[in-house]
């Protein structure tokens, strides 16, 4: 699915499901989805061992919710995530052409 259906596609199910919350609010869900990604991440990667009973959750699941709530906060904002997307990687790729080894 291309970025801007994606968008579109969220925009239309907050719009059928009361709109959107306040951006503040919208921000507050952005860091909860970002802490549940770091609790996948260290549990995959790291020394975090889940709880009994406990999901913590997959990589692909939390960053699936961070772009849903990202499209929301972009959509509430009046900000084009593909053309967001494009802009921001033709600037490292300009800042950072010669940074890092190619190999």
């Amino acid at each position: 699915m291309e970025i801007g259906e994606f968008q579109a596609r969220v925009a239309g199910w907050v719009e059928g499901h009361g709109g959107y919350f306040p951006p503040l609010a919208n921000l507050a869900r952005l860091t909860e989805e970002t802490g549940e990604l770091a609790r996948a991440m260290a549990t995959l990667f790291g020394p975090r061992v889940p709880k009994s009973g406990e999901d913590p959750g997959t990589p692909e699941e939390e960053i699936g919710d961070i772009l849903f709530v990202l499209a929301m906060i972009a959509g509430q904002s009046g900000v084009d995530l593909a053309r967001a997307a494009a802009s921001t990687l033709a600037k490292v790729e300009r800042r950072d052409a010669d940074r890092f080894p190619a190999d």
